[in-house]
This record gives C-alpha cells, sequence and structure tokens, in this order.
C-alpha cells in the first residue's frame, strides 16, 4: 500500500531524516517506534505532506506523493493525526466531527461513536473542555470521518493515565479488526507490542531495526539502545 524509499528530510539546513525506507500492506498495523526526537514525527509529516523531502520517493499504491498538497494526500486516502490532536477547541465534538472533508460515507458519526462511544456521551460539547483522552479519541475520531485507507497516528496515548492508554489500546485494537491500515509512532514500546504487527526503530532519524513484533520483544539489545525500555 505505502512505500518509502530512502528518504532525506531537512528542516532548513538542519538534515532531520537519511535513507529512511519503510512498508505498509493493506490491512497492516506497522510501529515506528523511537525515544522522543528520533524522527517519528518529521517521517509521518514527510508522508503527509506537511514536510517536502529532500530525496527519496513515498509511493502510496504506486502513485508518487512528493510535491503534493497535504489536501490531495487526504483525498487518495491518507490521514494524518498528530501528537498535538489540533482540534477546534471552539467547536463542538460533534461539530469536530462534521467539518472535515469526506471522500465517502464509510465512516459516519454513528459509527465513529460505535467506537468511542465516550464521545457520543460528550457530543455537544466544547472539544475546548475535554480531557486528554477524549481530545485523542476525537482527533482519530475526526480523522476516520474521512474513510481513510491510511490512518497515521502519532504518539496517539502520550501524556495519557494508565487506565486510559489502556481504553485507547483497545479500541484502536477495535479498529484494527475494520482492516484499516495504521502507522503508528510511539515511544511506549509495551503498549505498541499489544496492537501492531511488524515494527521499525529509528534514532537519530535512520532506521535501525525492522522486524516482527516477536523478533523485537526478544531482542534486549534494541530495546535497551535506543531508549524503548
Amino acid at each position: 500500500m505505502l512505500e518509502v524509499k530512502k528518504m532525506n528530510t531537512f528542516y532548513g539546513k538542519s538534515h532531520i531524516l537519511f535513507d529512511v525506507s519503510l512498508f505498509i500492506k493493506e490491512g497492516e498495523v506497522v510501529g515506528l517506534l523511537g525515544r522522543n526526537g528520533a524522527g517519528k514525527t518529521t517521517t509521518m509529516k514527510s508522508i503527509a505532506g506537511l514536510l517536502t523531502p529532500k530525496s527519496g520517493e513515498i509511493l502510496f499504491h504506486d502513485e508518487s506523493l512528493i510535491g503534493k498538497k497535504p489536501y490531495e494526500i487526504v483525498r487518495r486516502g491518507i490521514c494524518y493525526v498528530p501528537d498535538e490532536r489540533r482540534i477546534f477547541g471552539d467547536l463542538t465534538v460533534e461539530d469536530n466531527l462534521e467539518i472535515v472533508y469526506k471522500r465517502n460515507n464509510e465512516w459516519t458519526k454513528d459509527r465513529v461513536y460505535n467506537l468511542f462511544p465516550q464521545l457520543k456521551e460528550i457530543s455537544q460539547r466544547k472539544a475546548g473542555l475535554l480531557s486528554g483522552g477524549e481530545r485523542a479519541m476525537l482527533a482519530i475520531g475526526r480523522a476516520l470521518m474521512s474513510s481513510p485507507k491510511l490512518l497515521l497516528l502519532d504518539e496517539p496515548t502520550e501524556g495519557l493515565a494508565p487506565i486510559i492508554v489502556k481504553m485507547l489500546e483497545e479500541q484502536i485494537l477495535e479498529l484494527k479488526k475494520t482492516g484499516i491500515s495504521i502507522l503508528l509512532s510511539e515511544q511506549n514500546i509495551i503498549s505498541s507490542l499489544k496492537i501492531i504487527d511488524r515494527a521499525y526503530v529509528i534514532d537519530n532519524g535512520k532506521i535501525c531495526f525492522e522486524g516482527t513484533v516477536s523478533e523485537l520483544a526478544q531482542n534486549e539489545g534494541v530495546k535497551r539502545d535506543h531508549f524503548l525500555i
């Protein structure tokens, strides 16, 4: 579905990503794991069109995404959920869900509420008054309203209490059952291993490990050296 080949991304003159390569198959949940500042968000933003790589390829169903605007990438079926959520605080939960571009009617408000029943209970509450966990659910739900083929989740559990993390893990697992493809960026390896099928570990802008969940779980050196434990 998605193939990234030798991608190099810069912030100004600062070289951030070095020949990053990864792929995602249809229906697969892939983890992009690493410590804070390792290059996870830059990778996500490069795929989503918020940053333009200086070199390399990003192919989605064999179509190049390099140079495409973020809205063009959304219309092709890729939605990015940033770690800062970026929900509209002055709008209600329901208004946040309704304001997005809809590729089709595969995902509706009712379907989002079925996945996140907590959101239905607070549908008329201003989004600026939500807790961290509620904001995370709303950000994911809003992205789903565009009926994406691929969802980019950037640090969905960051800053959340353990009980909320567990709830969000269960809801992402339910989302996984729908067959949607997900690229999940996380520092929390314990949480990630419950959800993902395969993992890439990134450090200093370079992919330093690629493998299955069991391979990563057994590789104490990688977990220790890259601040995953």
